[in-house]
């Protein structure tokens, strides 16, 4: 009888493919099935970062997204439309691991933070045996190129998404010292009006596309417009204690 494939859900980092971690690479090397989120008709971001990596004998597995941003999270035909996509998502990598084949599937930054990987892992995890890779964050890659030390001594730092409601988004950056705002999107400026009503537009840093090829670094003061990329963050650093 063969034995089951083992999932491996590798970090592969935010953008620059230096930044792959030395056992994400052997992972990805000894792994016959690659498998990658992108936008349908798209070779996606994940494909791109780790071309150098891949090897012709990788079979590889696009999961290609039914929809991204045309739709709100809460809209019931964009839940639904994602429910049967991670349905068939993981029915594909199954058949793999019941085959006895190990799957590497990429994630952007680390697999756990607001990765599409843990919807998979959520449903395969119960069956077949699973390992993750931890992964360099587009958070820690925004600060990196940015060049902004976060946390001080006792300073709280907040991740947010700038798709919480106005009122909850400032409310919560008034608690913390330091944040990090994602997900900005089509809701840049609803992160702007919240981190202006918390005290933290001024020091308030607009990072684009960190460690890739276009990257924006610059003071949240000189964004332009009211819309930001996929791949865009805002942070705010701490000032807490130091010598």
């Amino acid at each position: 009888m063969t034995a089951f494939g083992r999932l491996y859900g590798v970090g592969i980092g935010p953008g620059d493919p230096e930044l792959l971690t030395v056992k994400a690479t052997r992972v990805i090397a000894a792994a016959p099935v690659v498998a990658f989120f992108a936008k349908a008709g798209r070779r996606g971001n994940a494909r791109a970062i780790v071309d150098c990596w891949l090897k012709p004998s990788h079979v590889e597995l696009p999961l290609f997204y039914p929809m991204t941003d045309e739709s709100h999270f809460d809209d019931p035909p964009y839940r639904e439309a994602l429910a049967r996509f991670y349905k068939e998502c993981a029915t594909a990598i199954s058949d793999h691991l019941e085959a006895g084949r190990d799957v590497a599937l990429l994630s952007e930054g680390d697999p756990l933070l607001y990765g599409s990987f843990m919807h998979l892992f959520i449903r395969l995890r119960d069956r077949f045996a699973v390992t993750i890779v931890p992964g360099v964050s587009s958070i820690c890659g925004a600060w990196g190129v940015a060049g902004a030390p976060m946390a001080w001594g006792d300073d709280a730092l907040v991740v947010l998404p700038a798709t919480l409601p106005l009122a909850e988004l400032t409310r919560r950056l008034a608690l913390a010292d330091a944040a990090v705002i994602m997900k900005i999107g089509r809701n840049f400026a609803r992160a702007k009006e919240a981190l202006v009503a918390a005290g933290m537009a001024e020091r308030a840093i607009y990072v684009e596309r960190a460690t890739m090829a276009g990257e924006v670094v610059a003071p949240l003061s000189e964004k332009q417009g009211d819309a930001a990329p996929y791949f865009s963050l805002i942070l705010a650093p701490g000032r807490g204690r130091r010598p």
